[in-house]
């Protein structure tokens, strides 16, 4: 067996055990790749067991993986298109585009583990990011590199007032924004993408859509808003 693979010991649902040569561990965080009929397959090594095994957490749907297949090491940690190259797409949790279009070669990539950025590189200013919806304005001022919950039931309109922002944002400050779509959420994304195509604002926003919420999903996100530009000094997270 190739110094730079293993073999699958254990499966678990979205867990595999990998084991390897005593001298080629793969590192944590290290992504895996292991093939399943025309589909490839990538895993992420969460834990060291022993000096020979692995613990990974698989990013898709683990069947059709066995005992045995072999695993290969790719000696870098996941990393996903970011930039320019995003806008206006729609990815899954490991980058790969799901909108039928393919990603062009010389697009720029990013590993979804890195150091934080220094304090000099964020804003200590407390400013307010103005939305275009007065009621927000007013009332519930937002605030640049801050957070905000809408908590409400289904079908109140949450996704509508998230698409206003998008909208807002893109028209008014000339922003980029990206959407995660989780879970049921996934039911909006064909609507979500003609909707923001019909409005103008499609090459303003990356679309992210999975049927788990996991940190895979959350540093792809990170990773994509970190490389749009004054995203660490005006970015907002809305869930």
């Amino acid at each position: 067996m190739s110094k730079n693979q293993g073999k699958i010991i254990q499966i678990m649902g979205v867990v595999v055990d990998v084991e390897f040569d005593d001298d080629s561990l793969p590192e944590i965080y290290e992504a895996l790749t292991v093939e399943r009929g025309q589909q490839t397959i990538t895993l992420e090594v969460a834990q060291h067991l022993d000096q020979q095994t692995v613990r990974t957490i698989s990013l898709q749907n683990t069947d059709g993986l066995h005992r045995g297949q072999v695993v290969t090491a790719t000696g870098a940690p996941i990393s996903v298109p970011v930039g320019e190259d995003t806008q206006g797409r729609m990815f899954n949790v490991v980058g790969e585009p799901i909108d039928g279009r393919e990603i062009a070669k010389s697009a720029k990539r990013a590993p979804i583990h890195r150091q934080p950025p220094t304090l000099t590189e964020q804003s200590n200013k407390t400013e307010i990011l103005e939305t275009g919806i007065k009621v927000i304005d007013l009332i519930a001022p937002l605030t640049k590199g801050g957070k905000a919950g809408l908590f409400a039931g289904a079908g109140v309109g949450k996704t509508v007032l998230i698409q206003e922002l998008i909208n807002n944002i893109a028209k008014f400050h000339s922003g980029n924004s990206v959407f995660a779509g989780v879970g049921e959420r996934t039911r909006e994304g064909n609507d979500l993408y003609y909707e923001m195509k019909d409005a103008g604002v499609l090459d303003k926003t990356s679309l992210v859509f999975d049927q788990l919420v996991s940190l895979f999903e959350l540093n792809l996100i990170l990773s994509l808003i970190a490389h749009f530009e004054s995203a660490l000094e005006s970015g907002l997270s809305l869930g």
